[in-house]
């Protein structure tokens, strides 16, 4: 059989099979156990395919109801809606200094960009760990100079150390479609805006800043949707009191062998990522990203 006899279903057949077999029965699996109430079939892993029970939304309306889920949804929503807007508002900045504003290095730090997209966020967290630590470096100096006990930094155990390594990590994945966008902007439009008389900052936000949306809601989709299911930064910091939805999954499924509660919170984080993801893949074919 050659292959411009082949039947097109038949080439279509084994990355169906592999997505199938390597995502969608797993995904399957999970949404059963959360129909399953916990009393009613095994919580073992293992044995996630296994119950006969009909399926229930007892463990929606239980997950739905405890206090612990609804704190772990406002914490998951605010620390990615606080991330995004940090990532775009530094995003924006860092990238129009790199764009516009010559220096020596400007080319190996536009590169180093693309580099640091391959980064594990833990690597990042680490990073700030080793300099405001407990035991870190800031720590370290100040006992150093004043003689005190311990230094004044422990921000990075509470929220607001969450926040500041996902801005931390995540501002390249806005700043890449921003420096492809302000690549293809037309210089004369700055030229003739600076010669009518226009300072800097009315350039930025009547020039520059209307060709900059598309990529803007492009980068900033794509950190809401993965600041909605980090998972590394949060444990990496060790943040007391800060529990995210994957945070709860872990726990749910881990610590506690709550199987059907973690599969409901799984179920709700994919809804969510999904939504996102949808509606990120809409803005960045309208941006051309």
């Amino acid at each position: 059989m050659t292959l411009t006899t082949t039947p097109t279903w038949a080439w279509a057949l084994p990355p169906v099979l592999i997505l199938t077999l390597g995502f969608l029965y797993p995904l399957a699996l999970v949404v059963r156990q959360s129909l399953t109430p916990e009393s009613l079939g095994e919580t073992a892993p293992e044995s996630l395919g296994e119950t006969t029970t009909g399926a229930s939304l007892a463990p929606y309306a239980e997950v739905f109801a405890s206090t612990a889920f609804r704190e772990a949804l406002a914490t998951t929503v605010w620390l990615a809606v606080g991330a995004t807007f940090g990532c775009l508002v530094l995003g924006f900045v860092l990238a129009l200094v790199i764009a516009f504003v010559p220096f020596p290095g400007g080319k190996a730090v536009a590169r180093f960009i693309d580099v640091f997209l391959s980064f594990p966020s833990f690597l990042i967290t680490l990073a700030l760990l080793f300099i405001y630590g407990s035991v870190g470096m800031a720590n370290g100096a100040w006992t150093g100079v004043t003689g005190a006990a311990e230094g004044p930094f422990h921000f990075l155990t509470t929220p607001w150390g969450v926040l500041l390594a996902e801005i931390t990590y995540f501002t390249p994945f806005v700043m890449r479609p921003l420096l492809a966008a302000f690549s293809q902007l037309d210089t004369a439009q700055l030229e003739v805006a600076s010669s009518l008389g226009a300072g800097p900052l009315r350039i930025v936000r009547q020039v520059i800043l209307p060709e900059a949306l598309p990529a803007l809601a492009a980068g900033g989709s794509l950190v809401l949707v993965l600041c909605l299911n980090e998972f590394g930064i949060v444990l990496f910091t060790g943040a007391k009191g800060v529990t995210t939805l994957p945070m709860l999954v872990y726990s749910k499924a881990i610590l506690e062998s709550d199987y059907p509660a973690a599969c409901v919170v799984a179920v709700v984080n994919i809804v969510l990522s999904v939504g996102l993801y949808s509606l990120y893949r809409v803005v960045s074919r309208r941006a051309g990203a």
